[in-house]
């Protein structure tokens, strides 16, 4: 057994308290069916910011802050490690000192689900799996497929006929069995819960195991360290199921513990969701700490087309604690968003992180960004992932 280092001690609930060790395997929380969140003890962490720094590599290189013990149970394909790419001509067009975007698309499988798949996937390694099962709108859903097939774990992906075909197909290309049904995400989910209580699946669904959010708070760690362990001013997230803006905040706690942090002031974190289906902006909205279930989805973004996103509690935390806000925009303007970033930047987004440029050009527009800010975007995707929509806003 080679050690990680790993600083991790045990699993709580983010909702009840209750603990669990590590070798719990019964997801979400027994007691309550709340987030299961790995914690750390930040107080024996026995190296520096700067040897974090020299190592090269995978989002592996923040070993000590995931929770996987062994180097023989981390599933890897160089996840990670993407770039921060500047956009000086965005940045004059919305009268800001700087616009950065941070490229998930250039992950494995291009999304930046490939983070939460490898520390997910390394979880049940870790914990001696031979089957997990997933529901996705298609990203994530690809992502495990492709991981799995790393682990030599079997695979089962929950879709709705919805899926992007590219999803679809490289779902059943890495070996994965594919489930297909009617509906939309919720409804992949609900027949996910079905089946997972019949065959007894193993789940690496968002927020059910306690693994899949710890991979993508290295995005967050990542995103510190890239900008000198300080951060830009502003974050804009496209959120649905909010793991990866959940994470960007747990990263920015634990580094703040560890005193890594040249500034402990947080990057404020802004919530970017369609029109059409945008329940935690409208609970920041009306200044609440919990969202109500949207009624009538409808987003061609089907990654923020989360009508009912079960950790809206810990999201409006992170928004509130920072000083961030939310902002809905409609399809037209996140696959406007979409084409600025690749007219402007070269940097190809699908339309998910199109809504987060839109919605920061809008507060750009309306006086809400200062002309010293630092903006940063999280590109959740590459455009290859939604070829069919762009072509349709260009013509």
């Amino acid at each position: 057994m080679t050690q990680t280092e790993s600083l991790v001690s045990h699993f709580e609930c983010y909702d009840c308290g209750a603990t669990y060790n590590l070798e719990h395997t019964e997801f979400p929380c027994p007691e309550c069916g709340g987030i299961l969140d790995p914690k750390y003890d930040y107080d024996d962490i026995d190296v520096s910011r700067e040897e974090v720094e020299s190592r090269s590599g995978s989002m592996w290189k923040y070993r000590e802050l995931l929770p996987i013990l062994d180097t023989d149970d981390i599933v890897s394909m160089g996840e990670g490690n993407t770039p921060i790419v500047d956009c000086p001509e965005l940045a004059e067009e919305m009268g800001v000192a700087r616009v950065a975007i941070k490229d998930e698309g250039q992950n494995p499988t291009n999304t930046f689900k490939d983070r939460g798949a490898s520390a997910s996937i390394s979880g049940a390694s870790q914990q001696n799996i031979a089957e997990v099962a997933i529901p996705s709108a298609g990203n994530a859903g690809q992502a495990a497929s492709a991981y799995t097939a790393r682990a030599g774990i079997d695979c089962h992906v929950v879709l709705n006929y919805q899926s992007n075909d590219i999803q679809k197909t490289m779902v059943e290309a890495h070996g994965a069995d594919l489930h297909l049904v009617d509906g939309k995400l919720d409804k992949a989910g609900g027949a996910f819960g079905e089946l997972r209580d019949e065959h007894g699946w193993y789940t690496v669904a968002t927020f059910q195991t306690p693994f899949r959010h710890e991979g993508k708070k290295t995005m967050g760690l990542e995103i510190f360290e890239q900008f000198d362990w300080d951060g830009p001013d502003e974050i804009f997230y496209p959120t649905g199921g909010g793991v990866g803006l959940i994470g960007i905040w747990k990263a920015y706690q634990e580094l703040a513990k560890l005193g890594w942090l040249e500034d402990e002031t947080p990057p404020s974190l802004h919530v970017a969701q369609s029109s059409g289906c945008a329940p935690v902006v409208e609970a920041i909205e009306d200044h609440r700490e919990e969202h109500d279930a949207w009624e009538c989805p409808e987003s061609i973004g089907r990654g923020i087309e989360v009508p009912d996103p079960g950790a809206s509690p810990w999201m409006l935390e992170a928004v509130y604690e920072t000083g961030g806000t939310g902002v809905a925009v409609s399809d037209d303007e996140a696959l406007e968003g979409a084409l600025a970033s690749a007219r402007h930047a070269g940097v190809e987004m699908c339309v998910e992180p199109g809504a987060a440029l839109a919605a920061a050009m809008q507060m750009a527009e309306e006086g809400k960004l200062d002309e010293d800010d630092e903006v940063l975007i999280i590109n959740t995707g590459a455009g290859n992932k939604a070829t069919g929509a762009l072509s349709y806003a260009i013509e």
